[in-house]
């Protein structure tokens, strides 16, 4: 089966093929870019601290990085460390144009940890202990995010006060749809990539067991808004597939490609080992994004017919919302005649959520009007039939899942930002708007702070917000 078929230079194209269309209330929005700066995204990771011990085996870390992409910095923590990259534990990956903080719990003497100097890193050492942590451990992430450049639909600028406005109407009326402070729990554009939608279509090459294709995407699917460098190493890719001339020719910073290319020059035949020179978590996000693929189709298309997010139709799986905003899966419920009340009224409460499908061997779906729906969205990812099983790497194999259509964000505010400095411009900045960005340099500047559970994308609740392209964020 062939990867699906997009211009991944398109931004609306994009949109619709990563299943990002559709809205919970129909408003204006603000327009405007993330991540001007680097530090204009903020995350603080909200998580308990393992219980401290002198005679831990374990140092324990809080870490602040600044433009580091997690798995990059971990390789190169591991490096400083002399250990290998599993033995550094954390619970999430964070954003990489952004300041991030977060645990983490590294198997290495506390003295080698001291001695560790990374550019743009700061590690305040918290002590010892004998636990790990584990993806998902933490309780939620705490964000502080600056959009720049707020304007109307057709180009004009907002001043601060009506796109404080909008936002505000934005928040009421998805309150009205979805209960207090919630959203549809989309699955942001990071996971597949905003401007080169590359890991969806790697990943199914891997569960179809075409690995020469899932390389082949990687290194030479080309994306919007590339450099001239990059594009180049693509193209020279897709035409020669000359591992030692493209690795001569690979940008720096194309860490990934360049090991994969690395491991083709010692074999050129094995794409197996090549794929598998990726981070074991980048390869299993490979097959999560396929898997999103569905889910973002499945809420979609829910939109599109007319179903809530919050209250549940008969056909619909419910699971338990715990403490935390997780929820738990092994205690799911199919909704029925008999229960249908009771499972509404713990939907509004708070109690239960109306969950999506994550597929794989053993996923379960939806009956009823929701099933059709869920149906709908595997047959237009070209999902319905793909076997999950991943014989050359079995790890990478997935059971699926059920996510929640629907989240809650606390502790939030909007308020005016200060204005960019000069010399903290971004290049973007400096070019101006581009035909089909929505942004204007003379537009207002917006803070605004919330706080989501684990596996929630900020990016998501500020699309809603923003109504920007997936690019601008």
């Amino acid at each position: 089966m062939a990867e699906a078929s997009f211009d991944s230079r398109d931004s609306r194209q994009i949109e619709q093929h990563l299943g990002l269309h559709g809205w919970a209330f129909e408003g204006s929005g603000i327009g405007g870019l993330l991540k001007v700066r680097i530090e204009d995204f903020r995350v603080e990771e909200v998580a308990r601290t393992p219980a401290l011990d002198n005679k831990g085996r374990f140092t324990v870390v809080r870490a602040t990085l600044h433009n580091w992409e997690t798995n990059r910095f971990l390789r190169r923590l591991a490096g400083a460390c002399g250990i290998n990259r599993n033995r550094i534990f954390c619970s999430g990956l964070k954003d990489k144009r952004a300041v991030t903080t977060q645990l983490l719990v590294i198997d290495a003497p506390r003295k080698k940890v001291e001695a560790v100097d990374i550019p743009d890193t700061e590690l305040e050492i918290l002590g010892r202990t004998h636990q790990k942590v584990g993806m998902g451990d933490h309780d939620g992430n705490r964000f502080t995010i600056t959009v720049r450049g707020c304007c109307d639909e057709d180009g004009s600028p907002l001043e601060a006060k009506e796109a404080m406005r909008r936002v505000l109407e934005i928040r009421d009326g998805m309150a009205q749809r979805l209960g207090d402070d919630a959203f549809p729990n989309w699955i942001g554009p990071q996971r597949f990539g905003a401007t080169r939608p590359v890991t969806p279509e790697v990943g199914r090459a891997v569960v179809e067991g075409d690995f020469e294709r899932a390389v082949d995407l990687y290194l030479g699917m080309p994306g919007s808004k590339m450099t001239e460098e990059v594009a180049n190493f693509r193209k020279m890719w897709v035409e020669t597939k000359d591992a030692e001339a493209c690795l001569e020719a690979a940008p720096k910073h194309l860490g990934y490609e360049k090991s994969i290319l690395e491991a083709l020059i010692k074999n050129s035949e094995d794409h197996v080992k090549a794929f598998r020179a990726l981070p074991p978590s980048l390869q299993l996000l490979m097959i999560h994004s396929l898997q999103s693929l569905a889910f973002n189709h499945s809420l979609a298309g829910r939109l599109e017919a007319g179903l809530d997010l919050l209250e549940p139709e008969l056909g619909d799986l419910v699971a338990p919302v715990q403490a935390s905003g997780r929820i738990d899966v092994s205690k799911m419920s199919l909704v029925t005649e008999t229960n249908l009340d009771r499972c509404r009224r713990n939907c509004r409460l708070g109690r239960l959520a109306v969950t999506g499908p994550l597929p794989g061997q053993e996923a379960k779906f939806a009956e009823g009007e929701p099933g059709i729906v869920e149906a709908a969205a595997l047959d237009i990812t070209n999902l319905a039939d793909i076997e999950w099983r991943v014989k050359r790497i079995p790890n990478l194999t997935t059971s699926g899942t059920r996510r929640p259509l629907s989240v809650t964000f606390r502790d939030f505010s909007v308020e005016e930002a200060a204005s960019l400095p000069e010399e903290s411009s971004s290049p973007r900045w400096d070019e101006g708007p581009l035909e089909g960005e929505r942004w204007n340099p003379e537009g207002a500047d917006l803070r605004l702070r919330f706080t989501l559970p684990p596996g929630t994308y900020a990016t998501v609740l500020m699309r809603e917000f923003m109504r920007s392209p997936l690019d601008h964020y």
